[in-house]
């Protein structure tokens, strides 16, 4: 069998006694034609390759070049170096796969910048920056389902092509089979979606969140964990058009229920990443320090990425509602001072510089913002009694702004209609929906954690682009 390697990762933790090992990954280094550091993507620590000198022929010293692939088989011995404790002594040496050095675009002693990656998306995975990112990815993904799962919840794959707009936001992407350049229109002028392949207008998802209150409605709770898609031309730092998003429902939950579901939530997620990506997270911590000595000390980040999470785990989230962040803000030195570039009253939206404030200057942690305006909030939130808010939440996490967003749901089927005639909802095209508050409703609640932004806090990385294998943003679809 050829595949009988051994991981990199495990070979570095064995005890070396001369036993034979199979071991391939990339060339990373190759030194006095005699060491070689191997990696194979398990860990961003290489092993030494100890070729003897003159064990190899000429065509194969040539051959060994940076991010050549090879087969290496030999005895694991205690290193004579520092730094590492085993290495290789290579008996044979198999190229598997050749590297032309001279084209090469990742040279990896020269540190390219994040943007130069992007544009190389395809090769950067074998950089150590994006090595630990993906597999801090991994690890989160993998306790997203462990943490519901052990809940008792139930995971649903929700439709990708959807008919209804979650969010009544209106930016989504059209999904057709219909000719752009001559499709069939109606006597004023639309295009008739009859024509469609599906016989009406459909487009990529925006949230899961309403197929996900019909599963809930059965199975009590429920959990989804799929792609999301925001046609927003926002070329940003944290806006992509295509993102993971984690949206759990709960029947018989209400606000305070939601709350403590979704700190509980995020805490786990950390805590696994802390124990299981410990070595990724310190190289990332590296990282980040050295990234922010090109920074002015007032722009520098006051915790290190490894006492930021240890923060976050070892404190409750701090709750005020909306009104009470607004006069936060109004009073602040901040807006005394005019530096918000955003306009501060009851009744608008906090934007991500208010959302900041308030975590990063204000209380210092994260803070979880409930009851907001029913104005500028989706339909399905449920109304509170005072007529003007919703029991909406919103969880805002330092350096990124607002990373959960949920609600208790309307279940009172004649608030809910009513809300969706202000707002010109169809009610008739969304009777499947309304059912459930016809047939048995209940108070129930959820959230959505938008799991990009979830990687950007854990890793301490600035620009959602890099937490994500392949970016979709405005005029970028690459590979």
């Amino acid at each position: 069998m050829f595949n009988k390697r051994t991981k990199i990762k495990d070979l570095l933790t064995t005890e070396a006694t001369g036993q034979e090992v199979i071991v391939m990954g990339w060339v990373r280094t190759f030194r006095n034609n005699q060491f070689i550091a191997l990696n194979d993507g398990s860990t961003n620590n290489n092993i030494q390759i100890v070729a003897e000198l003159g064990s190899l022929d000429e065509a194969t010293i040539k051959r060994i070049t940076t991010s050549a692939s090879m087969k290496v088989t030999g005895q694991l011995i205690p290193s004579q170096g520092k730094g590492q404790k085993v290495e290789v002594k290579a008996t044979a040496v198999e190229i598997l796969g050749d590297s032309d050095p001279e084209k090469y675009p990742l040279q990896l002693r020269n540190r390219p910048s994040l943007e130069f990656l992007r544009e190389i998306a395809h090769l950067r995975f074998r950089t150590n920056t994006f090595g630990a990112i993906f597999r801090v990815r991994h690890s989160l993904a993998f306790a997203v389902h462990q943490f519901f799962h052990q809940k008792g919840f139930v995971y649903m794959h929700t439709p990708i092509i959807t008919a209804s707009d979650a969010e009544g936001a209106g930016e989504m992407f059209r999904v057709t089979t219909l000719p752009p350049e001559n499709a069939p229109k109606n006597d004023d002028g639309t295009i008739n979606y009859k024509e469609d392949f599906f016989g009406r207008s459909t487009n990529l998802t925006v949230s899961g969140q309403l197929e996900g209150e019909l599963a809930a409605t059965a199975f009590s709770e429920i959990y989804t964990f799929g792609p999301t898609f925001r046609a927003e031309n926002s070329n940003t730092a944290r806006h992509l058009a295509e993102f993971w998003m984690i949206e759990p429902e709960m029947a018989f939950y209400d606000l305070e229920d939601n709350m403590n579901l979704a700190e509980e939530f995020i805490k786990h997620l950390i805590r696994f990443a802390m124990e299981n990506n410990r070595e990724d997270l310190e190289f990332l911590a590296q990282r980040l320090v050295e990234e922010e000595k090109q920074l002015p000390q007032d722009k520098r980040s006051e915790m290190g990425l490894i006492e930021k999470l240890e923060f976050v785990l070892n404190n409750d989230f701090t709750r005020i509602t909306y009104t009470e962040a607004i006069d936060i803000l109004l009073q602040s030195p901040a807006y005394k001072k005019k530096k918000f570039q955003y306009e501060v009253k009851w009744g608008v939206d906090m934007q991500s510089e208010h959302e900041r404030y308030l975590v990063e200057k204000h209380f210092k942690k994260p803070v979880i913002v409930t009851n907001y305006p029913k104005e500028i909030k989706s339909f399905y939130m449920r109304e509170n009694e005072d007529g003007k808010t919703v029991a909406a939440m919103d969880i805002l996490a330092p350096g990124i702004g607002e990373i959960v967003g949920g609600s208790q749901r309307e279940e009172r089927l004649d608030k809910l209609t009513k809300r969706m005639e202000e707002l010109h909802i169809p009610t008739e095209e969304m009777w499947w929906f309304l059912d459930t508050r016809r047939y048995g409703t209940v108070p129930h609640a959820g959230f959505g954690l938008g799991f990009e932004r979830m990687v950007l806090f854990v890793t301490g990385m600035t620009n959602i682009r890099d937490v994500i294998a392949f970016p979709r943003t405005p005029k970028n679809a690459e590979f």
